[in-house]
Order: structure tokens, then sequence, then C-alpha cells
């Protein structure tokens, strides 16, 4: 993982992000929300989101229209910059979200296992709104803690993880200290929200949206090793833009960490099909690992 950088470029993307969202935060709820998502699709022109947006498709989704590439190009990072200024809300997005009933295959068991401190890994992905599961349950008493991984943009990546402990803590950096501090609190009954879209190298190729997407499986190591529950877990954006339906899909039983890692792909991969806006597909999501 690199570490975030303080560079001229940095700090002149920095001003431009926060001129965007304290111009945001001056609306009311709605209105600021709407108005970030279209700033940043429009910002999205000039930093090569949309391009990123239009390769991504063309390689897993080759047959698409040409006038349904270019309108994710416009709504993808609408949805982003609607979920970045949503988790610098703070109590306004927690109350959108703290009374949103759990819905899916494994909201039973993730209600009891929460209630009875059985630890449980809540696995999600860039969709939606990534915060709104954990602080819609933080906000009904549930211990939820959640691992992030810094902004590459070290003067946003201070803002924005302060933004983050304010819908909810304790939170934990993918970093050493910060994996161990997770694995504790895991330990002790707790729930740890993941990420589990990421490019990483040291993974392993699992499928993703038909190509293979290097991939993780110590999400499932641990829940094996510690006895936790693991759900896949979504905040489902609705039609109107602001509000959700929290998606908590079917359990994943243990078992082998690359089958248990297949089955956490394929369940995110169901929600990007049926909502493909809604993903985001400005990653570098099926990068090959150096040496590969």
């Amino acid at each position: 993982m690199g570490q975030p950088t303080r560079g001229a470029k940095d700090f002149v993307q920095n001003l431009v992000f926060r001129a965007v969202i304290g111009t945001a935060m001056a609306l009311p709820y709605d209105r600021r929300v709407a108005f970030c998502g279209r700033a940043i699709s429009r910002m999205a022109r000039f930093t090569g989101w949309r391009q990123r947006v239009r390769d991504n498709l063309r390689l897993v989704m080759p047959d698409l229209p040409q006038d349904e590439v270019e309108r994710l190009a416009r709504k993808v990072p609408e949805n982003f910059g609607r979920s970045l200024i949503e988790s610098f809300s703070g109590e306004e997005f927690i109350a959108r979200v703290a009374g949103v009933p759990l819905q899916g295959g494994g909201a039973a068991a993730l209600q009891e296992a929460c209630e009875a401190g059985r630890p449980v890994i809540l696995i999600t992905g860039h969709f939606g709104n990534h915060q709104a599961p954990r602080a819609a349950l933080i906000a009904r008493g549930y211990r939820v803690g959640g691992l992030y991984m810094p902004m590459a943009n070290a003067f946003f990546n201070d803002r924005y993880v302060a933004e983050l402990a304010h819908l909810g803590e304790p939170l934990f950096e993918r970093s050493p200290r910060g994996l161990a501090g997770m694995v504790r609190f895991l330990k002790s009954g707790g729930a740890v929200g993941m990420v589990a879209d990421h490019y990483m190298a040291h993974g392993v190729p699992v499928e993703f949206l038909g190509r293979p997407a290097w991939t993780a499986v110590s999400a499932a190591e641990m829940a094996v090793k510690y006895g936790a529950l693991v759900v896949p877990i979504y905040g489902l954006r609705r039609p109107d833009g602001l509000n959700f339906d929290i998606i908590a899909d079917d359990t994943v039983a243990h078992g082998d960490p690359v089958e248990m890692t297949r089955a956490i792909n394929a369940s995110l991969e169901k929600l990007v099909r049926a909502h493909p806006e809604q993903w985001f597909w400005i990653h570098r999501r099926w990068k090959t690992p150096p040496g590969q």
C-alpha cells in the first residue's frame, strides 16, 4: 500500500475538493447532496475519471451500447460525489439511515450475531454509499468498527478520516498496527466492516464481472480463524438519490478462503450488474501485479 502524499498537485486538488465541500455544506441537506454529485461529475471530465470508467466498461462489458457507456461515465462520479458529501454530513446522514430496516437473506443472522456478541465480518464494496450500513448498524447500538484504506492525497485524507470517525468508531487503518487493533476488536465480539473490491497485488485472481481480479483472501481467513459470521452488506441508493436500502445478502459459509472470496465477489457482482451506476468504476480493479 502506497503512503499518502503531500505534493503540490495534492495541495491543489485538496483546495478544489475543499471548495466544493465548503460550498455544499452551506446548503440544506437535499440540495447539498445533489449539488456535490453534479459538481464531482463535471470535475470528472478533467481528472480522467470518465475515461477510466469507459476503459473499465470496455474491458468487462464490451457489448454495452455507447450511449449507456456515456451515461455511466457521468453517473458513476455523480454517485461518488453524493457519497462523499453524505459522509461529511455527520448527524444528518446518520438520521437518513438510522431507521432503515435490514433486508436480504443475511439480515436475521446478522442481527442475531450482533445482539449475541459474536464476531462478524461485514463485507462490502465501493457501491451505493458503503458507509450507510456501518452508520445504520451503529445507530442501532451495535458495536461496529471499520477498516479503511487511506486516500492517496494526505491533505484530504486527514479530513476524510475525521469525518469517518464522526459516523462511528473504532476505525482501523489498513496497516500492521491498524490490523492488529482490528483483530483485537473482532475477537472481543465486535463487527468489522471491510471494503473488499480493492486491487490487491498480494491477493489471488478471483473472477469479478467475468475477468480475474486480484483480491485479498484475508477477510475469509480471519473469519475462519476467529469464528466470525461473514455477511456481504450494501447501502443501495434509492432512485431519489438521497435515501437507501440496507441489503444484508446471504451469509458466506466457512470453508476454503478462496472459495469464500469467490462467493463474496459474486454477491457484489449481482448488485453491480443490476445497478452499474452505483459502483466505483474509476478503480483500477483489473490490474496485473508486477512481475506477472
